[in-house]
């Protein structure tokens, strides 16, 4: 059904009808598959619809120009495109709409988003790149409104790296930078800041990006004139079109129910993009929303007589349809039998995409009643589980929930009894539940062979007369060596080219590699991440700089649900190995003080979390990412830059490993946890505790995401008995999750002789001034004095109370 983007010059009436009556298939299919998938949500087939009618005509014409290497960073109306460029069945339609798990029946998801949200699979079986440049490609759609801009600026950038940077393998990712990132968005969601962040970073970048605005005037029930200055988002962005003078944006505007001027208006955007590299907003104006914003109402509340009249008479299908008749294209009575027979297939395509959801469902209902009422016959408690049989076989349409859920309430009526019976049911729920989690918790990361906990670690050695460095050199050292062997690698972030970041860590590297390598970026962290994101996706190896952990925060969100759900959420088709730099810890004042990695693990999960305590660490670090498929986030010691570290003579072949804690200390009495610039400080008071006669074990626990995958810090726990987890995030914040990790996953509370402590920082962020951190972050003081009173509760004989 994918559209003909038929670009001969002696193109014949019949090609030219032959063209627009298959636009018209798609788009009345696409209408009718919303129409009809509102009607199985309201049943209670699925759980909610959010659907693209009032959208079909104009993405018919923008699918005509979007070509084989091409990305989409959509939202969930894109639907009618998706059809059309040959990406999306009407049984795949409704297979997202029941959240069929099967990959193969539903790709966008296997089920884990909601109908609406699209994706390309660009990964093969075994987690390698397929060829980007062969297929039609679209991003993985997230909910959140405008998330998906800062993903589109990378897509758009990785065409410009392609175009101009030389050394670096396109084969499966590009075709001398003549990709278009295109993107979508609904004319409210141009309220938020991450719209405009792009909007202006893109224009900043001149990179192919042709972002198009579907405006039907109301985001939910709210008016575009509560919504945009003039209500006009081109009109308000005019000052951004590009004149003899200046670059910029070339601004376009067409009515998004006229079929042949949104075909034309999409081919200028295109010729924009692809031939001048350079970016386009296409405003698409006079759209409608015939069903409402989603299955949760109707527009029927918030939308004038006249204003329903007017969508009714200006539904983009219907004007197709007077166009076509006007044109002696199709008579009235051709289109009314077209549409008769596309609703057939609508029809059929969804009770074949229901019956390949629940037919295996069913199955599994027929094989657990089976087991229950075998279990029921030998049973005491036969009537109980009777009750539960009979109401697992009244659920004509049973869902995998009732299935588990009837098994494991038996199995509470033979707790006290034993027979096969039993023995069987056991032993197929466990394994039912080793069969059916995976397919809503699989793939948070990687599974290839390249995942990052198979990198194995190199250690850095040294020459005998090996030299003394600042910190930084190591780093710098380590990136010069990078970007040699990497052509694909880039770095990007506020003051990393110009002056090699503020702590001189690229010192010199622009001047070396250039400025599309080593690259100045504005002040806006969440299209950073974004760039690193959209690069990433394409075949690049980006490092986005976030200057300080603190100011993670404003790109916390496109982390979030972005970047550490991507593997997740396309179950393993889709990958971004984004690396991303930042720097933290024992900074004074509140704003530098890097204490956020409470709520930074618990919701980045899907990101890998490093926390090196030095420089040589870090390097380390980088080096196995860059041999990895994973994304993640490395923490750099603020205050770790000047001090003196033995520069290796393998620079950019040693490797840290991830998730591996180093034991630094070895001791009999206590085990002390730590990371990062804390981990110094613990050190330190470790040689001071051996003069009051504590010799404490101090483990560096290196990755907080993933945390001590060899289980060492319980095997720690087992010789010393005591722990104490020193942290300078606040209290409950880090801390408590390491310590959960030591005491429940790794089950260190049975080796524990005394109750295990944290100590954290205050619970507000660090005062500024050394006497700041002295007072609001753990001192060496502190954590002397938490380590002996340990000591002291354990033999108050030995150590006396300290005060």
């Amino acid at each position: 059904m994918q559209t003909d983007s038929n670009t001969k010059t002696d193109l014949t009436f019949e090609d030219f009808k032959s063209e627009v009556l298959n636009d018209y298939k798609i788009a009345v299919t696409s209408r009718e598959c919303s129409l009809l998938g509102r009607r199985e949500v309201l049943t209670g087939k699925a759980k909610f619809g959010i659907f693209g009618d009032g959208k079909e005509i104009p993405q018919l014409a923008w699918a005509k120009v979007f070509k084989n290497g091409d990305f989409r960073s959509g939202y969930y109306r894109d639907q009618t495109f998706m059809m059309a460029i040959g990406q999306l069945t009407i049984e795949q339609f409704f297979a997202g709409l029941y959240a069929n798990t099967d990959i193969s029946l539903e790709p966008m998801s296997a089920g884990r988003q909601m109908g609406g949200h699209f994706g390309t699979h660009s990964l093969d079986e075994n987690g390698d790149w397929k060829n980007l440049t062969e297929q039609k490609n679209s991003s993985a759609d997230i909910s959140p409104t405008a998330g998906q801009m800062p993903r589109l600026l990378g897509l758009a950038q990785a065409s410009k790296i392609y175009r101009n940077v030389e050394g670096i393998d396109t084969t499966n990712f590009s075709k001398k930078g003549n990709e278009i990132a295109w993107g979508t968005i609904g004319n409210a969601s141009t309220s938020e800041g991450l719209f405009f962040e792009t909007i202006n970073a893109a224009g900043v970048l001149q990179v192919p990006m042709v972002i198009n605005i579907w405006d039907d005037e109301y985001g939910i029930s709210v008016h575009a004139k509560y919504q945009t200055t003039k209500e006009n988002i081109s009109e308000i962005l005019k000052g951004l079109q590009r004149d003899e003078d200046n670059k910029g944006y070339e601004i376009l505007k067409v009515k998004g129910w006229d079929y042949p001027a949104l075909i034309e208006t999409f081919q200028k955007a295109e010729y924009f993009a692809r031939k001048e590299h350079v970016p386009v907003m296409l405003h698409v104006v006079e759209l409608t929303q015939p069903q409402g914003h989603s299955t949760s109402g109707s527009h029927e509340r918030y939308k004038s007589k006249e204003r329903l009249e007017w969508e009714q008479e200006f539904d983009c299908i219907s004007q197709m349809q007077k166009w076509m008749i006007s044109n002696n294209i199709a008579t009235q009575d051709d289109l009314n039998a077209l549409n008769k027979t596309i609703k057939k297939n609508v029809r059929d395509g969804k009770k074949a995409a229901w019956s390949s959801y629940l037919e295996p469902i069913k199955s599994e209902q027929q094989e657990a009643s089976i087991l229950l009422t075998a279990l029921a016959d030998t049973s005491s408690n036969k009537v109980f589980i009777n009750k539960i049989i009979n109401q697992l076989k009244g659920i004509d349409e049973p869902a995998r929930r009732d299935i588990a859920s009837s098994i494991r309430k038996a199995l509470r009526y033979v707790i006290s009894e034993d027979s096969i019976e039993k023995d069987h049911i056991q032993t197929w729920i466990n394994a039912y539940m080793e069969t059916v989690q995976p397919k809503y918790s699989s793939h948070l990361h990687s599974t290839s062979k390249r995942a990052a906990t198979n990198i194995e670690e190199v250690l850095p050695t040294y020459d005998s007369n090996a030299e003394q460095v600042d910190g930084r050199l190591v780093l710098r050292e380590n990136f010069d060596a990078i970007f040699g062997n990497y052509p694909e690698a880039l770095v990007f972030g506020e003051d990393v080219g110009n002056i090699g970041d503020v702590n001189q860590g690229l010192e010199g590297l622009q001047e070396k590699y250039g400025e599309l390598r080593v690259a100045d970026a504005g002040i806006r962290e969440a299209t950073i991440l974004g760039q690193g994101i959209g690069m990433a996706m394409r075949g690049l190896r980006p490092i986005a700089e976030i200057q300080y952990l603190d100011y993670i925060l404003y790109a916390l969100q496109i982390m979030s649900d972005d970047l550490a759900t991507l593997h997740y959420r396309t179950k393993g088709k889709q990958k971004a190995p984004l690396i991303v730099r930042t720097r933290g810890h024992r900074l004074e004042g509140i704003w530098h003080s890097g204490s956020q990695l409470g709520g930074i693990i618990n919701l980045i999960r899907g990101i890998h979390v490093l926390v090196p305590r030095n420089m040589t660490k870090a390097a380390g670090f980088y080096n196995t990412l860059l041999e990895s498929d994973e994304p993640a986030l490395i923490i750099e010691c603020l205050n770790g830059y000047r001090l003196k570290e033995t520069l290796p003579n393998n620079i950019g072949e040693f490797r840290t490993p991830i998730g591996v804690v180093e034991t630094v200390k070895e001791g009999t009495d206590i085990t002390l946890v730590s990371y990062g610039s804390t981990l110094r400080i613990v050190e330190q008071v470790a040689k001071e505790l051996i003069e009051v006669g504590i010799d404490a074990e101090v483990i560096d626990i290196q990755s907080l995401l993933p945390f001590d995958i060899n289980h060492d810090i319980v095997k720690s726990v087992t010789k010393t008995n005591r722990l104490m987890v020193i942290d300078e995030d606040v209290p409950g914040g880090a801390s408590a999750y390491i310590l959960n990790e030591i005491i429940n996953t790794q089950n260190a509370f049975q080796y524990l002789d005394c109750q295990p402590k944290t100590l954290a920082a205050q619970s507000h962020r660090p005062a500024y001034g050394t006497d700041g951190d002295y007072f609001s972050k753990p001192s060496a003081e502190d954590i002397f004095e938490a380590v002996y009173d340990v000591m002291h509760e354990t033999s108050p004989i030995d150590y006396p109370k300290l005060r």
